[in-house]
């Protein structure tokens, strides 16, 4: 017999994880921080165990780490996981770029310059958080601009977690990040196939550019 109370336990699961992934992605859950189910629990307003479930779904994502006594932490992507990360999301950046530059759909572009538009006025004043909201927005619709759903899903997985090495590149890199957003659109609206994959494989590069110089910072200061 169907248990009819799954979908909106499915669904509340869901939800919860969705919550947890955008404190993770916008920098309020840092890299190393644990994950309390208790605290999540009072914060989310729900019961332990749908946050449970969504900790183990995002431990399956590379998310979250999940370990015997320690419980849940906010995964701490490594500059050697990092450099592999890239290796595949700027080649994939590049296709998606090109086929969006091929595709040309002008109701997803128009969404594209709205997002590129507020992108440009918070580079010089949002908070991290929200600038890593609008770089997400950017680069979902970007990949919805190209209308290919295998790539749409391979793509989410590798922005979230280069997306927790790169939130370290913060405000710093902000004004860069969407001067380069706008050339890549740019590209887009032209449809010119080439220069849009070229620069969108470069923004990645040099996202990680900027990541290995801030890692650098870092340990020179300590």
């Amino acid at each position: 017999m169907t248990d009819r109370a799954s979908p909106p336990h499915a669904s509340l699961g869901k939800t919860v994880s969705d919550q947890i992934r955008g404190q993770i992605l916008d920098g309020k859950l840092k890299p190393g921080e644990r994950l309390i189910e208790d605290r999540l629990s009072a914060e989310l307003g729900v019961s332990r165990v749908p946050v449970r479930e969504a900790l183990q779904a995002l431990s399956a994502q590379g998310l979250v780490l999940l370990e015997p006594r320690r419980g849940a932490t906010v995964a701490d992507v490594t500059p050697e996981v990092v450099a592999e990360l890239v290796e595949v999301r700027a080649l994939l950046e590049g296709l998606n770029a090109r086929l969006a530059a091929r595709r040309h759909d002008p109701a997803i572009i128009a969404r594209l310059s709205d997002t590129l538009r507020r992108g440009n006025e918070a580079a010089g004043s949002a908070s991290a958080e929200e600038l890593a909201s609008l770089n997400r927005e950017f680069h979902s619709l970007l990949v919805e601009a190209s209308r290919n759903s295998v790539l749409s899903e391979i793509m989410s997985g590798l922005r979230e977690r280069t997306a927790l090495a790169f939130s370290a590149n913060g405000k710093l890199r902000a004004r860069q990040d969407w001067k380069e957003h706008s050339s890549i659109l740019a590209a887009v609206i032209e449809g010119d196939e080439e220069l849009a994959g070229l620069l969108a494989t470069r923004h990645v590069q040099n996202a990680a550019d900027a990541f290995a110089q801030a890692l650098m910072a870092a340990k020179a200061a300590n």
